[in-house]
């Protein structure tokens, strides 16, 4: 389905989650209730969790499932109006002045024209709620932005509006599905959380990895996915700096599919040359040695003892 493809709104949640399965998303109850219902309220949904546990991608398949457009903005330290909500086009207006100055306009009128909508630039926030079209808004990473930004966001997510000083307040055309995602590296403000419906996401169970393995990474082996999404599991209770999420799973399973394998490798050195696709950080790479790797992969049969491997697709996404 194409973003661009405009949709009837989701009936039920169980008819969004199965939408999202026909977008390569595997989405629980818990997901599929807060994104329905923040669609029939009208509300923003605030996800929160570890990084690399596929917040950001729940925007994007919630847009692919309801044909909306997707409008990004990446948060970071400093970032201010101009680069989120909008700016005014200088160069334009400029240009406007002198082609009046040239054909000795009425100034008064110039001055009221120049600031109108049709000089500002837009960006994603702004973009979203002035859409003809409702969109999805995913504003990434919300506690890398600062607490000032994050006040200004309040009216926004709370009016579906954005007032700019030189010509008041712009009311939304559309309401957007809004998501907002936060790593918790830092507490969000209260005033913020109230806005928002709310679900924390965690890094998914063994058996919906694996479906979400299997979806995305068809062409794998039943044997390699199993045995790789079971190795992964065990591999993020160990002491790591960087957990690996989702999708250094997928690259995992990928890479090993590429050399050539059906199933985990028995030896240690192998399985050691492309811990690349999961360790991230020096310190992580260092401290994992043939031996350890060793005993990580010896519970290799855990989802075949645990009978999660190998139900049809219909069954997988009724159960998860």
């Amino acid at each position: 389905m194409s973003a661009s493809e405009s949709v009837a709104a989701p009936a039920s949640p169980g008819e969004l989650r199965q939408r999202l399965f026909a977008a390569d998303y595997i989405a629980d109850d818990a997901l599929a209730n807060v994104l329905w219902m923040a669609l029939r309220l009208e509300r923003p949904v605030l996800l929160e969790g570890e990084a690399g546990v596929g917040k950001t991608a729940i925007a994007a398949a919630a847009a692919r499932a309801l044909g909306r457009p997707l409008l990004r903005l990446q948060c970071y330290e400093g970032l201010d109006l101009g680069q989120a909500v909008y700016e005014w086009n200088y160069s334009r207006q400029l240009l406007e002045i002198r082609l009046a100055e040239a054909g000795d306009g009425d100034r008064g009128h110039l001055r009221e024209h120049l600031f109108t909508e049709e000089f500002l630039l837009k960006r994603p926030v702004l973009q979203a709620i002035r859409s003809p079209q409702p969109a999805v808004l995913l504003i990434d990473e919300i506690d890398r932005a600062d607490e000032a930004f994050e006040a200004f966001l309040l009216e926004t997510l709370a009016e579906y509006q954005v007032s700019i000083p030189e010509i008041g307040t712009l009311q939304a055309l559309s309401r957007p599905l809004v998501v907002l995602t936060s790593n918790s590296t830092r507490d969000l403000s209260d005033a913020l959380r109230r806005r928002c419906l709310y679900q924390f996401v965690d890094y998914p169970e063994l058996g919906r990895e694996m479906d979400i393995v299997r979806r995305l990474v068809p062409q794998a082996a039943e044997r390699l996915v199993s045995e790789a999404v079971s190795f992964v599991h065990r591999l993020r209770r160990e002491d790591l700096d960087k957990t690996p999420g989702v999708a250094e799973t997928l690259d995992w399973v990928r890479m090993l599919f590429e050399l050539g394998h059906d199933c985990v490798p028995e030896d240690a050195a192998t399985i050691l040359s492309t811990m690349s696709a999961l360790l991230k950080t020096r310190a992580d790479a260092f401290q994992m040695n043939e031996d350890q790797l060793r005993r990580l992969a010896g519970g290799r049969r855990i989802a075949e003892d645990t009978g999660v491997a190998g139900p049809s697709e219909g069954s997988r996404i009724a159960s998860v």
